[in-house]
C-alpha cells in the first residue's frame, strides 16, 4: 500500500487504537479484539516487550488492519519498525531523525507535539500529521484554537481520549483521535475479557462517526 493510501485510510477511519501494555502476551489477541470492534488502524508502542514481533504477526493475521509503531524515539528504532512491517510511525516528541527515516522508506509519520511552535516545527520537518499530546490536559478548545492559525496541519489529539470525549475533539477539527489507556482496559485484560476491548472500540468508532456527521 502506498503512502498516500495509508494516509487516506488513517484520515477516513477517524480513530487510532494505541496498544501499550507491560508484557508481550496477548498483543495480537488485543489487536484482534480491537479490530472486531471496528478499529482499522492500530499502533503498538515500542515500549511494549515484543513489539516488533507483534507488528509482524499482526500484519500477517490482520491484513485488513493498518498497523503502526508508536513511541519511536530514534532512527534505529524507526528502521527496525518499518522492516518489521509497520505501515506508519508515531513519536511522542519532535524527532527529526525519525521523520527523515520515514521519508526514506516512504512511510507516513505522525510526530508528537504540544505547543504551536512544536506543531509547526513537526510540519515543516515533513510530518504527515501531528499528534497533539496530552489532549486530556489541553482539551478540544485547544485543538480548535490551534487550527485557527494552522488550518493546514492535520492534528491527532492523543492522551485521555474516550468514547465520551472523542466527538468533542472531532467537532473541534481533529483529523484523527488516538485512544490508548481507556481503550485497552488493563482490568479487562487481567481478567481475560477481550470483549470489553471490542465493545469500547465499537463505542469509539460510533462517537467519531456521529461527530463527523454533525460537522459535515
Amino acid at each position: 500500500m502506498r503512502k498516500h493510501e495509508i494516509l487516506e485510510r488513517l484520515r477516513s477511519s477517524g480513530a487510532l487504537g494505541i496498544i501499550r501494555v507491560q508484557t508481550s502476551s496477548d498483543l495480537v489477541r488485543i489487536a484482534q479484539a480491537l479490530r472486531e470492534g471496528g478499529l482499522q488502524c492500530l499502533e503498538i508502542t515500542m515500549t511494549t516487550p515484543g513489539a516488533l514481533e507483534a507488528i509482524a504477526e499482526s500484519r500477517e493475521r490482520l491484513p485488513d488492519v493498518l498497523m503502526g509503531a508508536g513511541t519511536v524515539l530514534d532512527a534505529v528504532t524507526a528502521r527496525q519498525a518499518i522492516l518489521a512491517g509497520a505501515q506508519f510511525l508515531v513519536t511522542p516528541t519532535v524527532e527529526p531523525e525519525v521523520i527523515e527515516v520515514a521519508h526514506r522508506y516512504g512511510v507516513p509519520v505522525i510526530p508528537g507535539a504540544m505547543t504551536p511552535t512544536e506543531i509547526l516545527a513537526c510540519w515543516e520537518a515533513g510530518a504527515d500529521m501531528v499528534k497533539v499530546f496530552p489532549a486530556s490536559v489541553l482539551g478540544p478548545g485547544y485543538i480548535r484554537a490551534v487550527r485557527g492559525p494552522l488550518p493546514q496541519i492535520p492534528l491527532a489529539p492523543t492522551g485521555g481520549i474516550t468514547a465520551e470525549n472523542a466527538g468533542d475533539f472531532i467537532r473541534a477539527g481533529a483529523a484523527l483521535v488516538c485512544a490508548g489507556g481507556w481503550l485497552v482496559d488493563k482490568t479487562a485484560l487481567a481478567e481475560g475479557r477481550f470483549e470489553v476491548l471490542t465493545e469500547k472500540a465499537s463505542r469509539l468508532i460510533a462517537a467519531v462517526e456521529a461527530a463527523r456527521k454533525e460537522v459535515s
